[in-house]
């Protein structure tokens, strides 16, 4: 039963980290930027849900989870802002400016973050409280039973929006051609926003979920989450919702069996080393194709 129990683990930190890769592969596949700025994007909606809880929920004895609708919120401001801000202007640019872009982003909100609220890392009152499912050889949080079941749902949601909608197919044929795009009439300036701000709206639903399973938050949480879901998101082949999802399931499984039966030092160790592997078999990533690029 205790290898269950880390495989539920797994699967709940694996969610975690699929929503963070949905934000990254939806934006590199559409955009074509890899937005290095995502992780701090996260850390800003776990500071929102801190202050949420803290300066209204309680006062007015709400239950916590509601703090997921002002995280939301928040990070989809602040990410059609970086996009407006930042990104837009630099459209036509290199993709090195871009890249250099995204990582001053980064450091902005860090730095910012840390000036008005400091370094030292803040606790965070419990969000799902309680048991989902007991038996008599192991139990499930609801902690871990929602943060699943939330990513499952997101995931066949966005994927029926991208399929079905009207904006869903205009940000496909922005990602396959945006001379095209344009051509039938599609503004592909407010696609791209739509991008980012549905990638930092999952941001926030993340934000939310990591603080109810790691309950703290300080500036630099965003840094290593980050570069985690980023792997994932290239592991299942960045661009592809189900390989960013199918990423952070694998992800999580083997940090969460790592940690348990082998070493929790050597887990970052294995799990870059697994993206390394991947890369060597299959560059683009496991559900990802090779196209090849006429010249």
């Amino acid at each position: 039963m205790g290898l269950i129990l880390q495989i539920i683990n797994g699967l709940q930190l694996g969610s975690i980290y699929a929503l963070v890769a949905l934000g990254y592969t939806m934006v590199y596949g559409i955009a074509l930027l890899i937005n290095f700025a995502h992780g701090e994007i996260i850390m800003i909606g776990a500071y929102t849900t801190v202050l949420a809880i803290q300066y209204a929920l309680l006062n007015m004895g709400l239950p916590f989870y509601l703090a997921i609708i002002p995280s939301i919120i928040v990070c989809t401001i602040f990410g059609v802002l970086i996009e407006r801000l930042a990104y837009k202007p630099l459209r036509n640019s290199p993709r090195i400016a871009n890249l250099i872009t995204a990582i001053g982003v980064s450091l902005l909100l860090q730095n910012s973050v840390m000036k008005i609220f400091g370094a030292t890392a803040k606790p965070v009152p419990p969000i799902f409280e309680g048991t989902a499912i007991s038996t008599a050889n192991f139990t499930i949080s609801k902690t871990s039973l929602y943060t699943i079941l939330i990513t499952l749902i997101l995931t066949v949601l966005l994927q029926l929006f991208m399929k079905k909608t009207k904006y869903g197919k205009a940000m496909v044929a922005t990602s396959e051609d945006y001379a095209a795009a344009e051509l039938v009439g599609i503004n592909v300036d407010n696609t791209l926003t739509m991008t980012f701000a549905i990638g930092s709206a999952l941001a926030g639903v993340a934000a939310v979920l990591y603080v109810s399973a790691y309950p703290q938050v300080d500036p630099f949480m965003g840094s290593t989450l980050g570069i985690k879901a980023f792997t994932a998101a290239v592991v299942g082949g960045i661009g592809l919702i189900p390989g960013a999802v199918l990423g952070g399931l694998i992800l999580g499984i083997i940090e969460a069996l790592t940690k348990a039966y082998i070493s929790s030092k050597l887990t970052n160790a294995i799990v870059f080393g697994l993206l390394i592997v991947v890369l060597l078999v299959k560059p683009t990533g496991l559900l990802g194709k090779n196209l090849k690029e006429k010249v």
